[in-house]
């Protein structure tokens, strides 16, 4: 399946000030089971080389060149109890997968050779409910979130010892409910997408908050469901909401920079988008979950 390049016209957005959808440089995918296809992608990363990883409803990943062709493509070892909703790319190139309903992160190389799972199910430390997304900080530090009671993020060494749990307790009135993306910035701290809360909350490395934005509703600087986040270069974080159908940029100090994105099945609309990645070309990736698809945006 290649990258198909489209071209768009702008003229149908115009008159609506929250919304752009130009900048679509090309798709990936289409509803269906072969390899190169998706049902329902959940999850997005793409590591330093630009190579897409795309994870769906049925437990297959998928790699993809950055001009689209599909590289490789395997299935979870365990699908029963249910997919995974993160991916992540370590710095080193291994994959890390949120392995959701099986309560663990499973970890391939970036073909899929299967090289280790952590964490098991259950609510003390070094045991996961559900987790949703990994990342990872300059010391090699591995950070997990998870929901469905947990609702915290879980601090892990390097060799996969359980040291801490972060925000596992009221922020501002208020547990996390279903953290579904994190990321690490340029500053070391680390960014929480607070997804049933609606908000955006920003932590020291140790816990500490720092600061806490967003809220339900549809304006700039409002959220509906982020269900994932990635970091640029630039340190803008970028929320991809799942009922919100759009993109968000902030910087962060957590002031709205721009919105992208509609509801819809054209190019250029989402519909009920998963996750968003950064890739090295400058591109955005999104899981355009209900829509089958990966969109990539040029910002």
């Amino acid at each position: 399946m290649s990258l198909v390049v489209i071209a768009l016209a702008l003229s149908s957005t115009a008159c609506d000030p929250n919304h752009s959808a130009g900048g679509v440089v090309g798709v990936i995918g289409e509803l269906g089971l072969a390899p190169g296809a998706f049902k329902c992608p959940r999850a997005i990363a793409v590591d330093d080389r630009g190579s897409v990883f795309v994870v769906d409803k049925i437990g297959r990943v998928q790699r993809f060149s950055p001009s689209g062709e599909l590289e490789a493509h395997w299935m979870m070892p365990i699908v029963e109890h249910g997919r995974p909703v993160g991916l992540s790319v370590h710095p080193d190139g291994r994959l890390f997968v949120a392995d959701t309903h099986e309560h663990r992160v499973t970890v391939f190389d970036r073909d899929g050779t299967l090289l280790t799972t952590f964490g098991e199910q259950g609510d003390a430390l070094g045991q996961f409910r559900l987790p949703t997304d990994v990342a990872f900080d300059k010391d090699g530090f591995i950070y997990v979130a998870e929901y469905n009671g947990n609702d915290r993020i879980t601090k892990w060494t390097p060799d996969l010892r359980c040291v801490a749990a972060l925000a596992d307790g009221p922020i501002e009135g208020l547990r996390l409910s279903r953290p579904s993306g994190i990321g690490v910035d340029g500053a070391q701290t680390l960014w929480v997408a607070d997804a049933c809360n609606h908000r955006l909350i920003r932590l020291s490395r140790s816990g500490e908050v720092l600061l806490v934005v967003g809220g339900l509703g549809s304006e700039p600087g409002e959220m509906r469901y982020p269900y994932d986040l990635c970091i640029t270069p630039q340190d803008t974080i970028l929320i991809c909401e799942y009922e919100g159908n759009r993109l968000q940029w902030f910087d962060t100090a957590g002031r709205s920079l721009r919105v992208w994105g509609r509801s819809g099945r054209a190019v250029g609309e989402l519909f009920f988008p998963w996750g968003a990645a950064y890739g090295p070309d400058g591109n955005i990736y999104i899981a355009d979950s209900l829509n089958h698809r990966v969109q990539a945006l040029s910002p």
